[in-house]
């Protein structure tokens, strides 16, 4: 279910999900220094909502996704588009100066296997200009501040990518916790606009 808040100039979210396929990589080796990494995160992926097996997925969707933007020859350096995976749904956001560039990258997205679906957040749009990114990832860390300090919230359950100055706020919630959540990112100084993206759970 998708909800939208106009914000003014208020809002924003950002937060990181764990992904675990490099840690067990390296526990199967017997790599300590990625154990003791791991272990750090640990309790992080404890409070994680999906399957072990979707967040594995999940990461791998995203390398794959990474992978095709930044080496197909007909959309490197000439779009800017980022692909996040949550549970097997994909968020695109970022800039593609043309239709046709935007749909190519949604063909290109939609082979990769395992995703159960696309929300295509692209603007047909010059791509940003590297002050607009650093404005979008600091409000992205604005947001997933308030999030620590705000109650009855768990930080880690929650994905934010922010893209323009609109946070998207992703993860497997309650009500409460969603509406927490957007109301927490609602308050931060240069969101324009917070869009909900949660998957509800009882």
């Amino acid at each position: 279910m998708i909800h939208t808040r106009f914000l003014g100039k208020h809002a924003l979210l950002t937060v990181r999900w764990i992904l675990l396929a490099g840690l067990f990589a390296g526990v199967l080796q017997g790599c300590a220094p990625v154990v003791v990494a791991g272990a750090a995160a640990g309790a992080d992926v404890i409070h994680d909502r999906r399957t072990l097996g979707s967040i594995v997925n999940d990461d791998t969707v995203e390398l794959k996704a990474t992978g095709i933007l930044d080496t197909d020859p007909q959309l490197r350096h000439v779009v800017h588009v980022s692909a996040i995976s949550v549970n097997g749904i994909v968020l695109l956001t970022g800039q593609a100066p043309t239709t046709q560039l935007r749909d190519l990258v949604l063909a290109k997205i939609r082979n990769i296997p395992s995703i159960r679906r696309i929300l295509n957040e692209i603007e047909v749009a010059p791509v940003s200009t590297l002050a607009e990114r650093a404005q979008d990832s600091w409000i992205t860390t604005q947001v997933e501040t308030r999030f620590l300090v705000t109650k009855g919230l768990d930080p880690t359950r929650v994905k934010v990518v922010t893209a323009n100055s609109i946070v998207y706020l992703m993860g497997l919630v309650t009500q409460q916790e969603g509406s927490l959540a957007a109301n927490a990112a609602a308050n931060v100084r240069g969101v324009v606009r917070v869009v909900e993206l949660f998957e509800y759970i009882n």
